[in-house]
């Protein structure tokens, strides 16, 4: 017998939020705007995610507010389709257990949004499929972007490429750089095997840099807990952004964890899905060096990926 459940609750001011739960871990969905996940976390722990307390309970108006939790965008970033307001009320639909969250036409773009959720019964795991629908009467060249706001305090793990085996003549990475991201700043680490993002709150400036990273996963340590996040990869594919698969973004107040599919040229009433699997894990050791990557978050990531 399934142990998921699903109901109805508040959720700081909003009102129609939608919890699920398997007895481990929930989430927290947001009905009157979105589609926006705005919690997530082991039941009785604290929020993986960040939530901005001055826009909380908000709903209607003309202007993008970021809210927190995880959201779906689509590459490459442009100030009017990508900065779309998402203050309306959206549709949530309960079928085979799973739970879609369907935005309708954004007018400004054509685009529907769509997050597709299926957690497991026994395990702190949760599929997470997005998917952007095209209802122009052209094609539209974009890339799914799934995009998860992290609580501040911890620190963003992305695996760097594998090192070639045998071509070792020809470049095997691609790191893109912001204009404002300084290459020198500390929060930064560049690692031989790994590159490590730490969020501070009293950072003075921001930070971005993308990667394509082909490991297929990426992770964020908080509160001895371990956020990772599963993902295609398809190698030859065109990633936006450089080639970037992977990108992290932090300022004072959260880093976001964000991956990327490649970019298509999206006909008219066609759709491209991106999925995600969220795996939470307990008892990580804060990373502070690539060492501490290999013994206590490594070992899980392998486990994981067997699996």
């Amino acid at each position: 017998m399934s142990k998921i459940s699903i109901e109805e609750i508040e959720f700081k001011g909003w009102k129609k939020s939608v919890r699920i739960s398997n007895g481990i871990i929930e989430l927290i969905a947001l009905t009157e705007v979105g589609p926006r996940i705005i919690s997530f976390g082991f039941i009785d722990g604290p929020n993986e995610f960040a939530v901005f307390d001055e826009q909380a309970g908000m709903v209607g108006g003309d202007e993008w507010r970021i809210y927190g939790g995880h959201r779906l965008w689509h590459s490459p970033e442009e100030a009017v389709r990508t900065y779309s307001p998402d203050n309306t009320p959206i549709e949530m639909i309960e079928e085979d257990g799973k739970v879609m969250l369907r935005q309708s036409t954004d007018m400004p773009t054509g685009i529907t949004k769509e997050i597709e959720l299926e957690m497991s019964s026994d395990e702190p795991k949760l599929s997470v499929v997005h998917r952007l629908t095209n209802n122009n009467l052209w094609a539209v060249e974009l890339a799914p972007w799934a995009l998860s706001v992290m609580a501040p305090g911890g620190t963003a793990v992305v695996p760097q490429p594998e090192h070639a085996k045998e071509d070792k003549l020809t470049p095997n990475r691609s790191i893109s750089i912001w204009p404002y991201a300084d290459m020198s700043d500390d929060r930064v680490k560049w690692g031989h095997d790994y590159i490590m993002l730490k969020q501070e709150p009293m950072a003075g400036r921001p930070f971005k840099f993308g990667i394509n990273a082909d490991s297929k996963w990426c992770a964020y340590a908080n509160n001895g807990h371990l956020f990772v996040k599963l993902f295609d990869y398809i190698r030859d594919a065109l990633y936006p952004d450089y080639e970037a698969a992977v990108e992290c973004y932090t300022n004072d107040r959260m880093l976001e964890l964000e991956t990327l599919g490649p970019l298509v040229y999206l006909e008219p009433g066609a759709v491209v899905e991106h999925p995600e699997g969220w795996v939470l894990l307990k008892g990580i050791k804060h990373p502070q060096s690539e060492e501490d990557i290999h013994k206590s978050i490594q070992p899980g990531i392998n486990k994981i990926l067997r699996g």
